[in-house]
């Protein structure tokens, strides 16, 4: 794979305009950069932007202060080189599964014959081959969110954004998918950026997590995870990080440590 999907946030702030009430400040100065091939989290309390930061990313919303690259590319909008996948899989329930697989490649250009085996390399890939032709109703929750990680990659994006993707899941489930999503993490090899409330999940996954805090929205610990995969959640060290991710978000007394 060529080595593209790097991301610049610089100094972004995002503002809310709400009817009857000051302006609600979303983000203030926010910075990150992200290496091509990276798998970055980003953990923090309800409503301190997590979310509002992947909107801005994928091109979603373009009122905001500050520049956003990737590549060295300005973001002006949504592109197919971003995918994003949402808490809720959004499986469309009159299509079947290869058909909402397939929405994502309908302005792509490519022929019938291209996008019907690029479905069916994706639908593998996720671990879903033989239900080709099943309907989200005849699908378990984490196999529809499977389908919604095979949708987001379907268009091999430069970065694919996840929003709380296993958020809604059984815990059992949940640590199922994350083991595949670092397989498929690792096939791919592509940017993944996941937004999550589980600092197990963060830490298990990621090369770096990046904490932030609100009032307004702001990083204040990027955090370099230098533990060998697979991850022992067990392991004294992975208990280590888990505490200084919890301190900076003020877990263990006091207020979020200061930018």
């Amino acid at each position: 794979m060529a080595a593209s999907g790097q991301l610049e946030v610089r100094n972004v702030s995002k503002t809310y305009a709400v009817a009857g009430r000051p302006p609600v400040h979303v983000l203030s100065h926010v910075n990150l950069d992200v290496k091509p091939g990276a798998f970055v989290s980003l953990v923090g309390p309800s409503g301190c932007g997590k979310s509002t930061l992947l909107r801005l990313i994928i091109g979603l919303e373009r009122d905001y202060r500050g520049d956003i690259l990737i590549d060295g590319r300005q973001v002006t909008g949504a592109a197919l080189s971003r995918g994003i996948v949402f808490q809720d899989h959004r499986l469309l329930p009159w299509l079947t599964l290869e058909d909402n697989i397939g929405l994502s490649l309908e302005n792509s250009g490519r022929s019938a014959a291209d996008k019907a085996a690029t479905i069916a390399e994706h639908i593998a890939l996720v671990g879903l081959k033989g239900f080709e032709k099943a309907y989200p109703h005849q699908l378990s929750g984490g196999m529809a969110q499977r389908a919604a990680i095979a949708r987001g990659l379907v268009n091999r994006p430069e970065i694919l954004l996840l929003d709380e993707p296993l958020g809604a899941l059984d815990a059992l489930t949940r640590v199922h998918l994350q083991a595949e999503l670092q397989r498929i993490w690792r096939v791919e090899q592509i940017t993944m950026i996941l937004v999550t409330h589980d600092v197990d999940e963060a830490i298990y996954l990621s090369d770096r997590v990046v904490v932030m805090a609100g009032g307004p929205g702001r990083i204040v610990d990027d955090i370099k995870i230098d533990l060998p995969r697979d991850r022992d959640r067990a392991d004294l060290e992975f208990a280590s990080y888990k505490r200084r991710i919890l301190s900076a978000m003020g877990e263990y007394g006091g207020k979020p440590q200061a930018a």
